[in-house]
C-alpha cells in the first residue's frame, strides 16, 4: 500500500460525521462514551447495513434460485446483486468466481478440502508464514494428516516481517500450494503478497490469500494481485456475521470437486449418482445466508461511498498518531513494528498481563482485545502469552486514541 498517494485525502476525512452512521457508537459503556478499538475482531455496523438486512426479512423473505413466486424472484435478485457488488469490489472477472461462505475460515477449509485433497499427496508441501491466524494454519495441518503432505513455514523477524529470503528458499520442487495472510491480525504487518504470488507462480504454484484483515482497510484487486484464491469475512467489513467470500480463478474452480453436498449445488440427482451445478453454485450447498449476503452488499456500497483509498490514508494517519502516544507510556513495548503496517497497535506493558489491561480499559469505556488473537505461534515467537491489541476502523478518531492512552497511563500508575 503506497500511503503517500492517498495523502490528499487525510485532513478532511469525515470520521466524526461517519460515526453517526453507526448506532452502537452513540451508546455509553460503564458510564463512559464507547471508544471501540476491537475492529480486527469485528467491526460495528452502519444503519444502512442494519436496514438492508431488516428489509429483507420484512419485505421479501423467501428462499432463492428455485422459487417461481414474486418473493423468491426478488430475494434471488437481491442476493445475486450482492454477488455482483462483491465482484466489483475486488475486481474479479465474473460473478462465477465469487462464492458466498460463512467467512474466511470456511473459505480456507473449502480450498483445503476440495483443491487440497484432490491435488496433494505424500511428500507434497504447503507453504505458509509465521504470521498466520489459526484459520490459515489448522486447515492445512488437517490436510497434511489426510494426505501425507508437509507444512512448511517461512519465519518472521523481530519486527514481525516475513523473512522473504527464507520464503523464496522454501518454494521448492514439492511445493503445491502457498497460503498467506494479506495483513496480520495480531501485528498489522502488511505482507508483500504481490511479490509472494509472483515468486510462487514462477514455480507454477497457486496462492491463496487470507484477506480477512485487508478488505476493510486497503483496496483489493484480485486480478492485479494475480492470486488464485482470496478469502474474506463480511463481519470485518461492516457487514453481518456469518457471511464471507471465497474468490477463485474459474479454471481452478471448474476442476475442483464439491466440498459439501445438498440442495442447489446439484444439476441432477439419482440413486446411481449426481451431477453438479454451474459455478458458483457448485460450492454453495443448501440455503445460504441470504440476508447476510444482502447486508454484505450494503456494506460494500457504504465502503465505496466513503472510498477505500480515503479509509486507508486516514487509518494510517491514526496509526502514526496512536503509535506516538503509546510509545510514551512507561514500560509499554510495541509488538509488531514492521515498516509496512495496517491499523493495529499490539503491545505489552511490563508487570501487567494483557487481560488485566483490557479489564482496566473496559472500566473506562475503551474496548480493546487482549489475548493471543488466534495467532499463538506469533505470541510464542515474541515470548509473550498475550498482547493487548487496539485495532482501527474508519469511525475511530484521535479522541479514541487519546482515551486509550489516558486509560493506559492510569493502569500503569495503578499497578506498577
Amino acid at each position: 500500500m503506497n500511503i503517500a498517494t492517498y495523502a490528499a485525502h487525510r485532513q478532511d476525512f469525515p470520521a466524526a460525521r461517519l460515526r453517526a452512521d453507526f448506532p452502537i457508537l452513540q451508546r455509553s459503556v460503564r458510564g463512559h462514551p464507547l471508544a471501540y478499538l476491537d475492529n480486527a475482531a469485528t467491526t460495528q455496523k452502519p444503519q444502512a447495513v442494519i436496514d438492508s438486512e431488516s428489509a429483507y426479512y420484512r419485505e421479501i423473505n423467501a428462499n432463492i434460485h428455485r422459487g417461481v413466486h414474486w418473493l423468491s424472484e426478488q430475494a434471488t435478485l437481491a442476493h445475486e446483486n450482492a454477488r455482483e457488488r462483491v465482484r466489483e469490489f475486488i475486481n474479479a472477472r465474473e460473478t462465477a468466481e465469487i462464492m458466498f461462505v460463512r467467512g474466511t475460515t470456511e473459505a480456507i477449509n473449502l480450498v483445503a478440502q476440495s483443491y487440497g485433497r484432490a491435488n496433494l499427496g505424500p511428500g507434497d508441501e504447503i507453504l505458509i508464514t509465521g504470521l498466520e491466524h489459526h484459520s490459515n494454519i489448522v486447515p492445512w495441518q488437517l490436510l497434511c494428516q489426510q494426505t501425507g503432505a508437509v507444512l512448511k513455514v517461512a519465519e518472521i523477524d523481530d519486527t514481525g516481517t516475513v523473512r522473504m529470503e527464507q520464503f523464496e528458499r522454501l518454494l521448492g520442487e514439492r511445493t503445491r500450494l502457498v497460503a498467506v495472510a494479506h495483513v496480520s491480525n495480531a501485528l498489522g504487518t502488511i505482507n508483500p503478497v504481490r511479490e509472494m504470488i509472483d515468486l510462487a507462480h514462477a514455480r507454477g504454484v497457486p496462492v491463496l490469500v487470507d484477506g480477512a484483515q485487508a478488505v476493510a482497510h486497503t483496496p483489493v484487486d484480485v486480478q492485479a494481485l494475480g492470486c488464485d484464491f482470496y478469502a474474506f469475512s463480511g463481519h470485518k467489513l461492516y457487514a453481518p456475521t456469518g457471511i464471507g467470500v471465497l474468490y477463485g480463478r474459474r479454471a481452478l474452480l471448474e476442476a475442483m470437486p464439491p466440498w459439501q453436498g445438498g440442495g442447489d449445488m446439484i444439476r441432477t440427482v439419482s440413486f446411481q449418482g449426481s451431477t453438479w451445478n454451474d459455478l458458483p453454485h457448485k460450492f454453495e450447498a443448501g440455503t445460504p445466508h441470504i440476508a447476510g449476503a444482502i447486508g454484505l452488499g450494503a456494506a460494500i456500497t457504504y465502503m465505496q461511498q466513503v472510498g477505500v483509498h480515503n479509509v486507508a490514508a486516514y487509518e494510517h494517519e491514526l496509526l502514526d498518531y496512536g503509535t506516538q502516544l503509546l510509545t510514551q507510556i512507561p514500560g509499554l513495548r510495541m509488538i509488531g513494528t514492521a515498516q509496512n503496517k495496517a491499523g493495529i497497535l499490539s503491545f505489552v506493558v511490563d508487570g501487567l498481563h494483557a487481560h488485566d489491561l483490557g479489564t482496566v480499559l473496559d472500566s473506562q469505556g475503551v474496548a480493546i482485545r487482549a489475548g493471543h488473537h488466534c495467532a499463538m505461534p506469533v505470541m510464542e515467537y515474541f515470548g509473550v502469552p498475550a498482547t493487548a491489541r487496539a485495532s482501527l476502523a474508519l469511525y475511530n478518531t484521535r479522541e479514541d486514541l487519546d482515551r486509550l492512552a489516558q486509560a493506559l497511563h492510569q493502569a500503569v500508575e495503578m499497578f506498577c
